[in-house]
């Protein structure tokens, strides 16, 4: 990846997604078609793969679920709309917490386009996750201010609280010092490597008990994110997939979901084309 491109103060030009008539993405070009039987025959056999899927998806949710928890030692004081918070004070009244670590850094002119894509997925969701429970914040470096400025931008309604000044970002390892990053190497997704930027994604559970204690129960990063990408999962069930080029940085076609131009017509990326890198390196596995 190079990193010279990598500047997430510059705001990615409007994208246009026009396409011409005549050309057709090669996952629809020459496409096998089955008669009825045949087809229903390969997708029986899918199936059988996609219920040994979901099944190993749930084992894998007991295993998270029976991980032990690490208890939360250090205060740590966010700014919020209504002053100075705890990260007790996050839980809303609720036992658990979802946090999303928002790629939002101290000087940026706006929120990661990565990040923002997971954000739009969440208003919607907040009201059955409280009703499971759950409070959901966001949780970014940027002064507060920046942070509502840009949210009264996209539209959005969540919490999201400003960690500026704490060490919360550091110690769970999605900020990263200029001395971490001139090593060549920081603590990231539970191992030590490059990374090209001073913020990173991740999203990070939390529980309260009845004494007030917080405990850290599970974080997950890199691709992890998906779990906040719904989009992504309805974009897998069409023939063209996600449709992404085969670089470090798979999200290069994303936008604000204010900065696409107004055609909204899918336009393939030429396989060689040179593009700029977002504010946001959506991670390897």
């Amino acid at each position: 990846m190079d990193v010279s491109r990598f500047n997430p103060l510059v705001e990615p030009k409007e994208h246009s997604m026009t396409i011409a008539p005549s050309t057709v993405p090669a996952a629809l070009a020459g496409h096998p078609v089955a008669p009825d039987a045949l087809w229903t025959e390969q997708r029986r056999k899918l199936l059988a793969r996609e219920k040994e899927l979901t099944r190993l998806r749930d084992e894998v949710a007991r295993d998270r679920r029976a991980l032990p928890w690490r208890r939360i030692g250090k205060e740590y004081v966010f700014d919020a709309p209504q002053g100075r918070r705890t990260l007790g004070d996050l839980f809303a009244g609720r036992r658990q917490l979802l946090v999303q670590h928002f790629m939002f850094g101290p000087g940026w002119q706006q929120g990661c386009p990565s990040c923002s894509y997971m954000a739009d997925h969440m208003d919607g969701m907040t009201i059955h996750l409280a009703h499971r429970d759950i409070a959901f914040v966001a949780v970014s470096r940027a002064p507060l201010a920046d942070l509502l400025r840009f949210r009264e931008r996209m539209g959005w309604q969540f919490d999201w609280v400003s960690s500026n000044g704490s060490d919360f970002n550091f110690d769970f390892a999605v900020s990263f010092t200029p001395e971490a990053l001139a090593s060549g190497e920081v603590d990231y997704n539970y191992r030590r490597a490059y990374f090209p930027a001073e913020e990173a994604p991740g999203i990070s559970v939390f529980c309260k008990d009845d004494a007030g204690e917080v405990f850290h129960t599970y974080s997950t990063f890199g691709r992890g994110v998906e779990a906040m990408m719904g989009a992504y999962t309805l974009m897998d069930l069409t023939p063209q997939g996600r449709d992404e080029r085969d670089v470090f940085y798979k999200m290069e076609w994303l936008r604000h979901h204010d900065r696409y131009a107004p055609q909204h017509v899918f336009e393939p990326a030429p396989e060689q084309a040179s593009r700029p890198v977002p504010a946001c390196p959506h991670c390897e596995a």
